[in-house]
């Protein structure tokens, strides 16, 4: 596979690095030195790709509106390797996106702000600017779609940004096929962000088939299904935060060790990670749909992500690919992390 990916005019590495993970959101995150020496060692390895967003981080105290300390973390970073890597960040999530509840006291994620509104967006671009310390984003992303504002407003004032240089290329993070089509026709979609992996398939229906047809690209973030697929987690490892919050890694845990064994059974086959059959997969079923695919696992080891990126060696057979399709119908519980269906773009198509 090539050592880039085209996503429209933008290349980048066939895998990106999800940054998310770096912070706080898995039950406790990296110093800021940390995060960025791992950083630093993927992109050595040829992960250039990095994606972040405004509201990533632990939120300083006192603070409102986006937490930007991931954002603030790749700064000095950014101030050694501009010229190294491509940059993609979101904006349009309002506030922090996790709150307790529950009788279990787990973190789950809650009801937030999204904000689309073409003031909002001004800002929202310069504040993601200043954190980052840079001068042009790569790859800007409306995070959610703002049910109060037509997308078309939202986009046309992206758009802007771009016409002024602040911003390379647009992207899109859980919209509907009918969203992308009224946004691209006011200014052309980079990318698609949305969830896609073994086990969570629905954008299979209608978003994958609109990005073929308008030739898009897709960026599926929790490829290895927030680190389930990899094999690598047990029970007591997601108990702490927002993912043993789920049914599909809490009180399903048990029933989808089958879906899990199907993975490691091919994984062995191959002689590869399950980690490396998940996101082979995902490169073949891309082929599949037309569409470039470009996933952004996360870890806090750069040893993790350098074994993700072997992934784009690993050559799946038909029938291999066709045994991994069958691991969605094994799979048991719900995986969206928001008390709200619409939270993701199923939810509303």
């Amino acid at each position: 596979m090539s050592t880039k990916t085209a996503l429209g005019d933008l290349q980048v590495s066939p895998i990106g690095y999800g940054c998310m993970a770096l912070s706080h959101v898995y039950g406790g995150g990296l110093t800021e030195a940390e995060a960025r020496a791992a950083l630093h060692e993927a992109i050595d390895a040829g992960i250039t790709f990095l994606d972040t967003a405004d509201v990533y981080g632990e939120p300083r105290p006192g603070s409102t509106g986006p937490a930007g300390t991931n954002e603030e973390m790749l700064a000095p970073l950014l101030a050694e390797r501009r010229g190294d890597v491509q940059l993609a960040t979101k904006f349009g999530i309002a506030g922090d996106t996790v709150a307790r509840s529950g009788d279990d006291g787990a973190p789950r994620v809650a009801a937030s702000g999204v904000n689309g509104r073409p003031e909002y967006v001004r800002t929202a671009n310069e504040a993601s600017l200043r954190r980052l310390g840079v001068e042009t984003i790569d790859l800007w992303y409306l995070h959610r779609p703002d049910p109060a504002v037509p997308i078309e407003e939202t986009v046309g004032a992206m758009a802007e940004l771009v016409a002024q240089g602040r911003v390379r290329h647009l992207g899109l993070s859980e919209v509907t096929a009918e969203e992308l089509r009224r946004a691209h026709a006011v200014h052309p979609i980079t990318a698609v962000q949305s969830e896609w992996s073994l086990w969570s398939r629905d954008v299979e229906a209608h978003v994958l088939p609109a990005c073929a047809e308008l030739g898009i690209g897709f960026v599926p973030y929790s490829p290895l299904g927030r680190g389930f697929l990899t094999g690598t987690l047990t029970r007591e490892d997601v108990a702490g935060d927002f993912r043993g919050g789920t049914a599909r890694m809490g009180e399903s845990w048990d029933a989808n060790q089958a879906a899990l064994s199907l993975v490691s059974e091919i994984a062995e086959a191959v002689g590869a990670s399950n980690s490396q059959v998940s996101l082979a997969w995902l490169f073949a079923k891309g082929r599949e749909f037309g569409v470039p695919t470009v996933p952004i696992p996360g870890s806090r080891r750069a040893a993790r992500m350098i074994e993700n990126l072997a992934s784009t060696r690993v050559e799946l057979t038909h029938e291999q690919v066709a045994r991994l399709d069958a691991v969605a119908g094994l799979v048991r519980g719900t995986w969206n992390i928001h008390e709200n269906p619409a939270w993701i773009s199923s939810g509303r198509e």
